[in-house]
């Protein structure tokens, strides 16, 4: 069903050509997520630019929503992840028959997920008492998460779902639907947020509605789509129902759980790491938060290559192909290499241009500038460290990864980040700079730990 999408090499072929055309392969598979990634992205940026022209309270009760609820979403959905490489097995082994079976347990585990979420994002009045807020922003804030609740069942069942379309290799399917959510969300912001066509303006409160009503649409018609589509609807997603199946269920949480919260160790790092620079005021703020915008976007393709691999090392082992496995997953290091040198250069020789291109501030700027500088060494660790994860979740092997990252940026990360920024016991106080080192040194040590996971495990074949 997939010999495009997922072509099998044959042993008659170099070495050399085996591994372009497995790089190939995961350009085919790795563009539409890419795309896929920038159009979720581009969500969070319509919210923010229209949020911030309605009021300053707007933008900050939306900022404030979206650090709410975004860790929590990142470990649902990459709890429900694994599905991808479990149903990518399936696919290269032909076991089609196991398809649909494993993505009903997503199904379940989405709504799980929807209902946890939502109980927690409409009681969030402590967190917000705690953050002392102005009174205006938390009812901002509240209003927001209170809206953005009712479509978080639609994002839970997109991120199930994702896992038939690009378990299947057809990663475009996804990609279509991700900017279809996006394209409805801007003028539904516009309509909400400054009261268009008789519906009263709510400000910010109006990005929570929009991207609810945007996801549930895209949720619907990804369903229509998947039943009727000439290649999916033989897969007989609803007609295939089946009950919760314990077995089942523990195989996707033993595979998914760590990857969920390694997503959500990274994801509360950088939000820890912002809460201990506050306190050196909003010019280090704010350029602390100009570097990691900068390197979030350039992440943009190393992860969308990381989820590609991911797919196509589980789909080979299904095909009882290890060795062509082997080579994808180690080869792909040298591709990694290669991209993140690239980006190195770039941020050595353009961040205060780069830095230029967001604030006119010089004091800003400047601090831009230092921190992208630091960047370009953690661009060459992060690039490592995601490709290395991402064979490896491949192979489902994903609980010692997640321990690797959690002494990594935690332990090693966080610990010398503080150190380095705030104390003179390793070298005198360095400020933000600091905390940029530690955050390097940490995934240096998760990309040297994850390597040698990699070529050192050693795979089970696919059942």
């Amino acid at each position: 069903m997939d010999e495009i999408n997922q072509p099998l090499a044959s042993a008659r072929q170099s070495l050399v050509s085996r591994t372009l055309g497995e790089w190939r392969t995961l350009a085919i598979l790795g563009g539409p997520i890419l795309v896929a990634q920038v159009a979720q992205m581009a969500n969070g940026v319509i919210d923010t630019v229209m949020a911030g022209h309605a009021s300053a309270e707007d933008l900050a009760g939306v900022g404030i929503g979206n650090s709410l609820w975004m860790p929590l979403f990142l470990f649902f959905m990459g709890t429900l992840g694994a599905q991808q490489p479990i149903i990518s097995g399936y696919n290269g082994a032909r076991s089609f028959e196991k398809m649909i079976p494993t993505v009903w347990q997503g199904i379940y585990l989405a709504g799980i997920g929807a209902l946890i979420m939502i109980l927690l994002l409409t009681n969030v009045h402590p967190v917000l008492a705690l953050l002392n807020l102005e009174s205006n922003t938390a009812r901002i804030s509240q209003g927001y998460l209170d809206a953005f609740a009712w479509g978080v069942p639609a994002m839970l069942l997109i991120a199930a779902l994702r896992g038939l379309t690009d378990g299947m290799g057809h990663t475009r399917v996804i990609m279509a639907f991700s900017l279809l959510a996006t394209l409805i969300n801007l003028p539904l912001n516009y309509i909400f947020i400054f009261g268009k066509f008789g519906v009263p303006a709510i400000g910010g409160i109006g990005c929570g509605w929009a991207t609810a009503l945007s996801n549930s649409i895209a949720a619907i018609a990804l369903l229509v789509y998947l039943n009727r589509s000439q290649l999916f609807k033989q897969m007989h997603l609803l007609q295939g129902w089946v009950k919760p199946e314990a077995e089942k269920l523990r195989y996707i949480l033993k595979v998914g759980l760590p990857i969920g919260f390694t997503i959500f160790v990274e994801v509360s790092l950088f939000s820890v790491v912002a809460l201990f620079l506050a306190s050196l005021g909003p010019v280090v703020v704010a350029g602390h938060q100009i570097a990691l915008n900068v390197v979030s976007l350039m992440f943009m393709l190393p992860l969308s290559i990381g989820m590609a691999l991911t797919l196509r090392v589980s789909f080979l082992m299904g095909a009882e192909a290890p060795d062509t496995a082997r080579l994808i997953a180690r080869s792909s290091l040298i591709f990694a290499v290669a991209l993140s040198l690239i980006y190195a250069t770039l941020l050595l020789v353009f961040s205060a241009e780069v830095a230029a291109l967001y604030t006119n501030e010089i004091d800003v700027r400047a601090v831009a500038t230092q921190l992208l500088g630091v960047a370009a060494f953690f661009q060459v660790a992060d690039v490592i460290q995601v490709t290395c994860i991402s064979a490896l979740r491949g192979y489902k092997d994903t609980r010692i990864p997640m321990f690797l990252v959690l002494f990594s940026f935690w332990g090693v990360g966080l610990t010398s980040g503080y150190m380095l920024t705030f104390t003179d016991w390793l070298l005198p106080a360095m400020g933000a700079k600091g905390f940029w080192i530690g955050l390097t040194a940490g995934l240096t040590s998760a990309s040297i730990l994850l390597i040698l996971r990699l070529f050192l495990f050693q795979p089970r074949q696919e059942l």
